[in-house]
């Protein structure tokens, strides 16, 4: 950890460069990126799962409980978060012994660029591996070759089947998936009918939840509010309030700053993604959304040689509809889509029937009867229910996990490294000289030490 410190300045300038991140949230990843490996390293040490002795609580059994390694873990990490998602993969992997294979993304690659001598430094030659290029290219060769033992893959849910399709045992192959998301805010009838100076506050306080929420680092978060449930009596009210607090927005390069604050909207990673905003407001507008906040959707300057830059203003689309590309496709960006509801029985039958299940955040004043209806449905569906806030992977001592295509496998300082080992257990009956022989064992086995 000490040489990934000395890289930070290099390794924040780069996120902020390659991927368009401001800098207070390049330094924010970077620095929690670090004290989730510490938070793992003390965890190891103190927590006794890994070595702790000799349990004889079970009669004349002696058992010693340890985790060991799976094998060779091949990891990928997306352009969004590329240090931070991808170290909290990568980093319990290693520490549980395994031999990790890195495939740097093709945006956002050059942060592990710049994490290679560090690990060449910390580790011995051939425990982790870096591969670069197109991962269509060259990720089905090592599937295909079997001797993959552990998939840790962010991203999208088509490629990570492609993947685990092309392994010649998917049987045993260990998945580790964090996917797409579509997470539903909803609005309950009552945030809106308080008139006291306390209910005004309140609301404001939502709303704020909702601006960070849906647009921090662009909505381009697969823990962002992707989907907004208003009643229909407030929805008009709600839409153009948002549209307010967007247009106060600064919008501009990652490194720009004005009163000590850097800008809130940059650049997109490439021409795609732009495009793919573009085509999710035409069809909405097509189909009967108006884009609510001025300029909302269009580009600011030139990008390459004189193109299209890619910095979107964010585009609030309401009302949105079923039949709307938007309403069921995760945007991963500066869009945000506002949908009117008579009844929260249209919202639990989008969440009862939706793809996704990563995350949903309830929003009321004082509807505890209605909010907690909504817990107790959403708790079979979702992986996190938030209550007044936005959907977040903090904290890190908490699991992040997922339902349905939005991911397998749990997230944390103590679960990751469950991910990437085996519990292993060596055992032996007391009597006769069984104790002393296994003694002298521990002496020369490193299985047998304690981790703390």
């Amino acid at each position: 950890m000490s040489e990934l410190k000395h890289k930070r300045e290099d390794i924040v300038n780069v996120l902020m460069y390659e991927i368009g991140k401001n800098r207070s949230d390049a330094e924010a990843e970077f620095d929690r990126t670090i004290q989730f490996c510490e938070k793992t390293i003390e965890y190891i040490q103190s927590s006794g799962e890994f070595g702790s002795g000799w349990d004889a609580s079970n009669g004349s059994t002696r058992l010693f409980l340890s985790r060991a390694a799976i094998g060779v873990v091949l990891c990928l990490g997306p352009y969004n978060y590329p240090l931070n998602e991808t170290y909290a993969t990568l980093i319990p992997a290693l520490l549980m012994g395994n031999v990790a294979i890195l495939k740097l993304p093709t945006v956002g690659g050059l942060a592990h660029q710049l994490t290679i001598d560090a690990f060449s430094k910390a580790l011995p030659p051939g425990t982790i591996n870096f591969i670069s290029g197109s991962g269509r290219t060259t990720m089905p060769p090592l599937m295909e070759s079997g001797k993959i033992d552990s998939l840790a893959f962010i991203g999208g849910s088509n490629a990570a089947d492609k993947l685990i399709k092309a392994h010649p045992e998917p049987h045993r192959l260990k998945l580790f998936l964090q996917l797409e998301a579509k997470n539903m805010g909803v609005y309950l009838a009552d945030l809106f009918e308080g008139d006291s100076d306390e209910a005004r506050t309140h609301l404001g306080r939502v709303m704020k939840e909702t601006v960070t929420g849906t647009l921090s680092y662009n909505g381009q978060r697969c823990t962002a509010l992707k989907l907004l449930f208003v009643p229909k009596d407030h929805a008009e009210w709600f839409a153009n309030t948002l549209a307010e607090q967007v247009e106060g927005m600064s919008v501009g390069l990652p490194w720009e700053s004005s009163n000590s604050k850097y800008s809130q909207i940059t650049p997109l990673p490439n021409q795609s993604r732009v495009q793919y905003m573009k085509a999710l407001i035409a069809d909405a507008v097509e189909k009967g959304a108006s884009i609510a906040n001025k300029n909302g959707g269009s580009i600011v300057g030139v990008g390459k040689e004189g193109g299209e830059s890619t910095l979107m203003i964010p585009a609030i689309l309401y009302p949105v509809t079923s039949d709307m590309r938007v309403y069921e496709e995760e945007q991963f960006g500066p869009v945000v889509p506002i949908a009117p509801y008579d009844s929260l029985e249209n919202v639990l039958e989008y969440a009862r029937e939706g793809k996704y299940g990563q995350q949903v955040s309830i929003f009321t004043s004082s509807e505890t009867r209605a909010a907690a209806n909504l817990v107790d449905k959403f708790s079979t569906v979702f992986g996190k229910i938030n209550i007044n806030s936005q959907c977040g992977r903090s904290p890190d001592s908490a699991p992040f996990s997922g339902r349905r295509s939005s991911a397998m496998g749990v997230m944390s300082v103590m679960n990751a490294l469950h991910e990437f080992s085996v519990p292993t257990v060596v055992s032996y009956k007391n009597i006769g000289d069984n104790a002393e022989l296994v003694k002298g064992m521990e002496e020369h086995s490193k299985f047998l030490q304690s981790a703390s």
